[in-house]
């Protein structure tokens, strides 16, 4: 199968083979925070201007709980716009509202779209379900001051990707029976939906391509106090007892991560339910792909088709 992997891709994994950069996995939650985010600027883009960006921090569970807020170039300041609330990739240990700033900024600009960027509270200080109650804290929060903050409610969505992407299917789930909030859609790219590591890509990509069984072992371990997470769907969304009546979806995957087959297995889940769901894979690409526009151009793409579904279907919704 690695004939079909992206020439750039290989170029990269050669790369860090050469230079011996050391694993994530071998250091504390800490250093691999930092180290995180200093390896951004090698792979990411540089990062567009937007029409303006606003931090804030709302009451959390356990707390402040800090949001960045970017509003498109060329809109009015005072545009009702839709809105996607986002959550960060890091296996819930790394990453922050900086390592996913050039992607938010991104998919602002080329959706239109006001971006809410979360930076929930990290493992192994917080575990589990701490992240999932500031997700949906932090969505509850986007529809009581829609007005405030000129967002349209009947237009907003959520997403992330990988641990983000779980996030934003749980908080999906979460919110599907208020009778304040509709969410218009779901944004998953290659979201983790099962912590069992049961599904044939984890051993087919789980060595050799940055994101290894060893590392997914590193953040579960650090998300979950014990194993009774995995039989809880707040932890893996796809064994919820219902999956009916949730937002459309687009699910992206990528065909060398080892997170693969269950993000598959649940954009399979939702349509059986009767949600409208569109599943994409980039065959050719790993996990991460997508924060990766300086060495991946497959990374634009993936951003114009987020976009572009994120301008289609809340356009849509403003409609209903």
């Amino acid at each position: 199968m690695t004939d079909l992997l992206h020439p750039q891709v290989q170029a990269v994994l050669n790369l860090l083979k050469e230079a011996g950069i050391p694993q994530l996995e071998s250091m504390d939650p800490p250093q691999a925070r930092i180290a995180y985010l200093e390896r951004g600027p090698n792979v990411q883009p540089a990062a567009p201007e937007v029409g303006g960006i606003r931090n804030l921090e709302i009451e959390g569970k356990a707390g402040k709980l800090p949001l960045r807020i970017y509003r498109p170039e060329n809109v009015a300041d005072d545009a009702t716009l839709p809105a996607l609330v986002w959550f960060h990739g890091g296996g819930w240990v790394i990453g922050n509202l900086d390592t996913h700033d050039t992607l938010c900024r991104e998919l602002c600009n080329a959706s239109g779209c006001c971006i809410v960027s979360v930076d929930y509270r990290l493992a192994p200080e917080h575990r589990f379900p701490a992240a999932v109650e500031d997700a949906v804290t932090s969505v509850e929060w986007v529809f009581e001051n829609a007005a405030q903050i000129n967002i349209d409610p009947r237009r907003i969505a959520v997403g992330g990707d990988s641990a983000g992407g779980n996030l934003a299917a749980v908080a999906a789930i979460a919110l599907r029976d208020s009778d304040d909030i509709r969410l218009a859609y779901q944004l998953l790219v290659y979201p983790v939906i099962d912590l069992g590591c049961d599904y044939p890509s984890h051993t087919r990509n789980g060595q050799g391509y940055v994101l290894t069984n060893e590392l997914l072992a590193y953040f579960y371990g650090h998300y979950m106090e014990d194993e009774s997470a995995l039989e809880d769907w707040r932890a893996c969304p796809i064994r919820a007892e219902s999956l009916e009546n949730l937002p459309p979806a687009l699910v992206i995957t990528a065909g060398y991560d080892p997170l693969r087959d269950e993000g598959a297995a649940y954009a399979v889940a939702l349509a059986e339910a009767g949600n409208e769901t569109t599943y994409v894979c980039f065959e050719r690409q790993i996990h991460g792909f997508i924060t990766m526009g300086k060495v991946f151009s497959d990374a634009y793409p993936a951003i114009s088709l987020c976009a572009g579904e994120l301008r289609r279907r809340l356009s849509g919704a403003q409609k209903a």
